[in-house]
């Protein structure tokens, strides 16, 4: 996991994974049937997406690979649209108020377990046990979504089933990259009743629990709720960066065994950086994961 160190060309000062913004060539878009002049024109809006500052026409240019005058023509037409807008007093080109109410649109048709479940599902067969979406609700885990492992051995929490948030992978998880005062908040209504011979029951134990997740990405439920269960978890951001959810991966520790937990870890960060992206939010982990091809007859 320590060599998983994010690269600094792909992220931007705003946290935001960057796609490539180039225009393509004119041969890949006829031999994918793209519209030119559309490509440009999104590929100049995504560029500036990630110029919050605006940029000057020759420096958007250049981003995305177009002379000057094709550029400035689009612009022209996007502005007349209000998906972008020029600053007079600084000379640079800024996303315009219709580029936030076409995103706006997304976020309030945004569901979250829809959009979920097929990476849950990818991570279900990836691990070979079952994945896990939850959420913090007060002082516990509420699970909102799950797609269980064919294997015979399997945990059974399912959707709408709760779990003690100092107890459980997702509830550590989410609250080690809450902000501080939504970690005060459950320190003052914890229940920390031990629910097995290793669940944590102090607040410092649990303080310094969490920071070793905010340091290494992800949480684990070592026989902490149910003995002979293990859970590894990690953390999904909305477009706020804030820490709104968390997927995991739960079996017996029969097969998750002390040799498989970074493996396992890393596909559960992957499944939460790919959830992440796909509802448009901001990762917040230093860390980015490694996409790992999946071994054959694992795909379902």
């Amino acid at each position: 996991m320590n060599e998983m160190l994010m690269n600094s060309k792909n992220i931007t000062p705003c946290g935001i994974q960057k796609q490539d913004v180039r225009v393509p060539s004119k041969e890949v878009l006829r031999s994918s049937g793209q519209v030119q002049s559309l490509s440009r024109a999104l590929k100049l809006l995504n560029a500036l997406s990630y110029h919050p500052q605006g940029l000057t026409l020759s420096e958007l240019a250049r981003e995305v690979g177009l002379p000057n005058s094709t550029a400035h023509r689009l612009l022209t037409t996007l502005q007349n649209e209000r998906y972008v807008r020029f600053d007079n007093e600084r000379s640079v080109w800024m996303i315009g108020v219709q580029a936030f109410q076409v995103g706006s649109a997304f976020i309030r048709s945004r569901d979250l377990v829809q959009i979920a479940r097929p990476i849950m599902r990818r991570l279900m067969h990836a691990a070979g046990e079952t994945s896990n979406l939850g959420m913090i609700d007060q002082c516990e885990v509420i699970y909102l979504a799950q797609v269980e492992t064919r294997k015979m051995m399997r945990t059974i929490t399912g959707p709408g089933g709760r779990a003690y948030v100092h107890a459980s992978a997702i509830g550590k998880a989410v609250l080690a990259f809450a902000p501080e005062h939504v970690r005060e908040k459950l320190f003052s209504c914890w229940d920390p009743r031990p629910l097995t011979m290793r669940t944590i029951t102090s607040e410092p134990a649990l303080r310094a629990e969490l920071e070793k997740i905010r340091k290494q990405g992800y949480a684990i439920d070592d026989e902490e709720t149910a003995v002979g269960l293990r859970c590894v978890a990690s953390v999904i951001f909305d477009e706020n960066a804030e820490a709104i959810a968390g997927v995991s991966i739960s079996g017996p520790t029969a097969r998750i065994t002390d040799a498989r937990l970074n493996q396992l870890a890393e596909l559960v960060m992957e499944a939460a950086f790919d959830i992440t992206q796909e509802i448009g939010g901001r990762w917040q982990i230093g860390i980015e994961p490694q996409k790992k091809e999946l071994s054959q007859g694992e795909e379902a």
